[in-house]
């Protein structure tokens, strides 16, 4: 069961729990846009959705409302940015603002992030370079709920990567994927809906593969792209490793097992070698390599030629990474977002715990 809401009641809303945990009014704007983004490309997992999950860590003083967020090492083109503890929807445009004014001077800008928190769909912040011009790129390192291949302890996060690029007459071309066979808020949609997950997605505590959402609740764990060896889970393992590298032990931040959850069910580790949860975010100026419209021109052309591939199934197109997600906000600007009733009740809750209106 489904409920239909316009973008700018579901905005208003977001924005005003921001608003009441503390947040500016720039902040709670800015947040409010990147949950609402993800909503409206049809990643429900990581919108309003997440809104409960950050009010939590904010009651445990984990996210600060108001934080100092600063360059705290740089380079011409690189540059490490501290978080202090602000929520990542904020912290990470501010890092890519950074990223793509090196990029403007000297081509290319590379931004490592300490100290933060979740920070919604990596497809936000590469597209912020898009706009300019640039490709842009964002990671993140994430609650560690994924075993690396062989073992049987949640090491990883589902460590989500972004590749954004600029096209001419076609949308850009956006790579946004978790480095985990699933991502965690595919969990928590089927678990709302009382539906099994496929296997290959999660092993229970014991190793074997289990279709239970709940697993990771029991001592389970995530399992990397590609769920397992003969299927080239190393190659998920080495994607989301690459990830918490960049993020977390380039930056100063948590990496691997000690990353801060975002999960309810997990607690901090007691004596991180880091600090908060860690990104990674760069942008490069398309005419460092090419003028901009023959790069562009041959990118239509490369999404021409995909698009026109013979198929097993003459009635199934191939898709270009990031049209799905084009559709469906396409689609959900004018006839409004879904939420499953679950959601529903968990936002209605927030607005009674803050004393605002009620969706």
């Amino acid at each position: 069961m489904q409920n239909i809401f316009a973008e700018t009641s579901l905005r208003t809303f977001t924005r005003d729990i921001f608003l009441a945990m503390g947040c500016s009014a720039e902040h709670a704007a800015l947040a409010a846009d990147v949950l609402l983004k993800s909503d409206l490309r049809g990643i429900d997992s990581h919108g309003v959705a997440r809104l409960s999950g950050y009010v939590r860590l904010w009651e445990k003083q984990r996210i600060n409302p108001t934080p100092n967020i600063r360059v705290v090492h740089e380079t011409a083109t690189t540059a490490t940015v501290d978080g202090d503890a602000g929520l990542g929807l904020v912290v990470a445009p501010f890092a890519m603002q950074v990223a793509m004014a090196k990029a403007e001077t000297y081509g290319s800008g590379w931004v490592a992030i300490k100290n933060s928190n979740h920070f919604g769909i990596a497809g936000y912040h590469a597209l912020m370079a898009v706009e300019k011009d640039m490709i842009g790129f964002a990671m993140t390192n994430a609650s560690p709920l994924v075993a690396p291949t062989f073992a049987n302890e949640r090491m990883l996060g589902t460590n989500p990567m972004c590749y954004a690029f600029p096209a001419g007459k076609y949308p850009p071309v956006i790579v946004d994927m978790a480095t985990s066979a699933a991502a965690n808020g595919k969990l928590e949609i089927a678990q709302r809906l009382g539906k099994p997950v496929p296997e290959g997605w999660i092993q229970d505590a014991n190793g074997n593969y289990t279709t239970d959402p709940h697993a990771l609740k029991t001592g389970g764990s995530l399992l990397p792209l590609g769920s397992d060896r003969e299927h080239g889970s190393h190659k998920g393992f080495g994607l989301s490793a690459t990830v918490d590298i960049l993020s977390g032990v380039l930056s100063g931040a948590n990496y691997g097992p000690w990353v801060p959850p975002f999960v309810a069910f997990m607690e901090p580790s007691a004596n991180p070698p880091g600090q908060g949860i860690g990104h990674f975010v760069g942008a490069m100026r398309v005419d460092g390599f090419r003028p901009v419209d023959e790069f562009k021109d041959n990118l239509d052309n490369w999404i021409a030629r995909f698009k026109a591939a013979q198929t097993v199934d003459p009635d199934q197109k191939v898709i270009i990474p990031g049209e799905p997600e084009l559709a469906a906000e396409l689609d959900r600007q004018v006839n409004g977002i879904p939420l499953v009733q679950a959601v529903i009740d968990d936002l209605n809750l927030l607005a009674v715990r803050f004393g605002i209106e009620r969706l």
